[in-house]
């Protein structure tokens, strides 16, 4: 018995065989005037029949003309099957004249043949295919408005009037081109712009709008979705640009999120640069299952290292991280080591066992109010941990080591970011004494991470609020994950040694606004069905972050996204013997100490004092 896809083709074969027939003899039949031919003309027709179909059949094989699905036919269906009937016309001239002379063959019968099989062997293709992408009523499926009118918006159009089970059927696009206007996507017209969404949702009863702007940068996204939400319908978009290049699946339709708002402007990335860094080169990555540890191992995974290295002290943390690399990756060389970078011995005897040309030192503890009443552990872990683990990649002769750092610690107004400031003076006094080069890379908040306000929220709309947000002037820098990544690899591939890359975060951010859309984004006005509660600055937390110290002075890079900050250089005596002051501290768990010789060591670490919210009483 035949299977389905074989028996398919079979009816296709029969389908060209007799096209092939009727052209033949409908070619003698135009040829008279659509009358019946005298019997000469009928018995040659006849009589040159099996050569016809004996070599129209070879053609049609070689040039593939069954490797076309009529579900999808298109342009190169349409030239194979060109190609097919001027070379088979061709030789069958060629065969009838040394067979017959061609004898009672009008000449006129062959030019005739090409446009008749031509039509009846794209026709059928051609119908059949738009009965499949149009033949459904539009009440099978929601009807659709698509915003976008590029080659996105044509992949996704396309796509759905292919499908099934036609959810959603576009009926009109809309473009800020204005040349666009008019025009047509697969029969959908491009009705106007962006403005007219709303008037184009009642007009035409659209019950979803699908956003197909993947190069959309942040605030067109906002401009769009602003739009979106006054109509009351839902809207769902594509990936991003940047999404797409983390290799995640284009074409499928999510809702729109909080990160499509803030970060969606593509990361132009030294690709060759990057890859050159990395590829073949044994990479290690500290703290590699936390947020930006984990993105950052999947994508040097992508680049194809020698060997991946994951230090982590979090034991599901790394279980989690060894998994998903392996599910994605499964010709990675990895390697997962249990261990806290304040171990010594464990550092040493990791860096010395797996040998790294490179090393990112992502492992930190980042929660501001939690560490601002633990001074010893913030301390222990962001500067000894990180002295430990730059003096073994010394040791050992690691090509570079990477410090991740935060805009929090630039003018630090809590024990954390005075901590991550105090690990940038003590790389930067490492740089040139050996072989290893230190750089430091230095950026704001990432959107989702953990510890971040975006999850905190997201829990808090779920619960039906109140959504607490600290204070209503508060900003902070924003930035995806994946992208801080991509720049943090793009730094580490141009850095020379002794340099802090800043990255270029854009705008400040309002976290009252980004609550704001996050409550819209969940379908509930903001102040109506969830409620936003000021809560006050918390301790160690300022209104907002800086990216630069006033000594200095932002430099360009040839990376449009990459600044290079032009610091003063710290001696590496002074910087050890501070660091052997903290760790004596810590030996003795003396946190007064601590926090005096840390704001020795960082003497721009003021504590911010006013920590109560807009309008509170004095």
């Amino acid at each position: 018995m035949l299977s389905p896809k074989l028996r398919l083709r079979v009816l296709v074969f029969l389908h060209d065989l007799i096209m092939v027939v009727l052209a033949w003899s409908g070619a003698f039949w135009l040829r008279f005037n659509l009358a019946v031919p005298p019997d000469k003309f009928i018995i040659s027709a006849v009589e040159a029949l099996p050569v016809v179909i004996f070599i129209q059949v070879l053609v049609f094989m070689h040039f593939g003309l069954y490797r076309g699905v009529w579900r999808f036919a298109s342009v190169p269906d349409l030239i194979r099957i060109g190609k097919s009937v001027l070379v088979g016309i061709t030789l069958i001239s060629v065969a009838l004249y040394f067979i017959s002379r061609m004898e009672d063959v009008p000449r006129s019968v062959l030019p005739l043949y090409v446009m008749l099989l031509g039509l009846l062997l794209a026709g059928p293709r051609l119908v059949y295919r738009m009965w499949k992408d149009k033949g459904v009523p539009l009440g099978f499926g929601q009807r659709a408005l698509v915003v976008g009118a590029g080659r996105a918006a044509e992949l996704l159009v396309r796509d759905l009037l292919r499908v099934r089970d036609h959810r959603y059927v576009p009926v009109a696009l809309v473009d800020d081109d204005p040349g666009k206007k008019g025009s047509e996507i697969h029969g959908v017209r491009v009705r106007g712009q962006c403005r007219h969404i709303p008037e184009l949702v009642d007009k035409l009863g659209i019950e979803t709008i699908l956003i197909a702007v993947p190069s959309a940068t942040d605030a067109d996204m906002r401009r769009i979705v602003e739009i979106c939400e006054s109509t009351r319908v839902p809207f769902l978009t594509l990936p991003s640009v940047q999404e797409m290049l983390s290799e995640q699946q284009f074409g499928q339709l999510r809702e729109v999120s909080i990160e499509d708002l803030l970060g969606r402007s593509p990361v132009q990335l030294d690709r060759h640069g990057v890859q050159a860094h990395v590829q073949g080169a044994r990479i290690l990555v500290t703290g590699g299952g936390g947020s930006i540890g984990s993105e950052l191992c999947k994508q040097i995974a992508r680049l194809l290292p020698a060997e991946l290295i994951i230090y982590e002290q979090c034991e599901f943390n790394l279980y989690r991280i060894e998994q998903a690399l392996l599910d994605a990756f499964p010709d990675l060389r990895l390697t997962g080591l249990l261990g806290d970078v304040t171990d010594q011995v464990a550092i040493r005897h990791a860096i010395d066992r797996t040998r790294p040309e490179v090393i990112f030192h992502a492992a930190a503890y980042k929660h501001v109010p939690l560490l601002q009443q633990q001074a010893r552990q913030a301390i222990r872990n962001n500067v000894i941990g990180t002295r430990i683990v730059a003096e073994a990649a010394m040791a050992a002769g690691v090509r570079q080591f990477v410090l991740i750092s935060t805009d929090k610690a630039v003018r630090p107004t809590n024990v954390m970011g005075a901590t991550k400031r105090a690990a940038e003076k003590l790389v930067q006094s490492f740089s040139g004494v050996g072989a290893t080069r230190f750089i430091t890379v230095r950026f704001g908040n990432v959107l989702d991470s953990a510890g971040s306000v975006v999850p905190l929220f997201r829990d808090q709309i779920r619960a039906g609020g109140p959504v607490t947000v600290t204070h209503p002037d508060v900003t902070r820098y924003f930035m995806t994950i994946p992208e801080a990544c991509q720049l943090i690899m793009q730094a580490a591939a141009v850095g020379q040694g002794g340099e802090i890359f800043v990255l270029d975060m854009g705008q400040p951010i309002s976290i009252r606004y980004l609550a704001e859309q996050m409550i819209r984004l969940s379908g509930k006005p903001a102040g109506q069905d969830i409620r936003i509660e000021y809560v006050g600055l918390r301790p160690g937390e300022k209104l907002a972050e800086e990216l630069f110290l006033e000594d200095e002075q932002p430099m360009p890079t040839p990376h449009n996204k990459l600044m290079l900050a032009r610091s003063v250089t710290h001696d590496r005596v002074e910087m050890i013997q501070r660091a052997d002051a903290l760790a004596q501290a810590c030996q003795r768990f003396d946190e007064t100490a601590l926090l005096v010789q840390l704001r020795e060591w960082v003497p721009e670490f003021v504590e911010e004092s006013d920590t109560r919210p807009a309008g509170s009483p004095a």
